[in-house]
C-alpha cells in the first residue's frame, strides 16, 4: 500500500512545503492564486485523463492476452521492435493516453524490448509532435534532421532492454495490480 502511494505522498509533502514557502514569502493571496491556477489546470487536463483511462480499459477488453506476442513478443526479433517503434510514432496524445496503452500492449504479449521501443518512439518521434510543434516552430530541415537522428534510438533501446538482466513483469506494474 505504501509503495503504491509513495509518489503521491512525496508530491503531497513537496506541495505542502511549497505552499508554506509561498505563504511566508508572498502571502496567502499568492497561495490562493496558485490554487486557482491549479484548479484551472485540473479542469483542462481532466478530460484527457479520463479519455486515456477509458481508452486503456476498452483496449484491455478488446485485445486478448497474448494477441500481440507474434508481432511484438520476445521471439519477434527486430521486426517486433520496428512494429513497436511504428506504433509508438503513430500514438497520439500525452502520457495519460500512452502509458496505459503500454500496459495493454504488455498484457497482449509485447515484451519489454518492444515496450521500451514503443515508449521511446512515442516520446522522441511522435508524429503529432513533429507536425504540431517541430515543423511550425523549428522548420522542416531541423525536424527532418532530428527525426533521422532519433529514428534508430527506439530500436537500439529495445535491443538493450532485451539484453539487460532486469526482470520486469507487467503483472507487477501498479496499473495491473487489480487485474490478478
Amino acid at each position: 500500500m505504501l509503495r503504491r502511494n509513495a509518489t503521491f505522498l512525496v508530491i503531497s509533502a513537496l506541495t505542502l512545503c511549497s505552499a508554506i514557502a509561498v505563504a511566508l514569502l508572498r502571502g496567502m493571496g499568492a497561495v490562493w492564486h496558485a490554487l486557482d491556477a491549479t484548479w484551472d489546470l485540473i479542469l483542462t487536463v481532466l478530460p484527457s485523463i479520463i479519455g486515456g483511462l477509458l481508452l486503456s480499459a476498452a483496449l484491455r477488453q478488446l485485445v486478448p492476452p497474448g494477441a500481440l506476442a507474434r508481432w511484438m513478443g520476445a521471439e519477434s526479433g527486430i521486426r517486433g521492435l520496428l512494429v513497436a517503434t511504428a506504433a509508438g510514432m503513430a500514438m497520439p496524445g500525452g502520457p495519460v493516453a500512452a502509458f496505459p496503452v503500454v500496459l495493454v500492449l504488455a498484457q497482449a504479449g509485447a515484451d519489454r524490448g518492444a515496450l521500451i521501443a514503443f515508449v521511446l518512439a512515442w516520446s522522441l518521434n511522435g508524429f503529432q509532435r513533429i507536425v504540431v510543434w517541430e515543423l511550425p516552430i523549428l522548420g522542416a530541415d531541423f525536424a527532418l534532421l532530428r527525426l533521422i537522428c532519433g529514428l534508430p534510438l527506439p530500436v537500439l533501446a529495445g535491443l538493450f532492454a532485451r539484453w539487460l538482466p532486469i526482470r520486469w513483469d507487467p503483472a507487477d506494474a501498479p496499473g495491473m495490480q487489480d487485474r490478478r
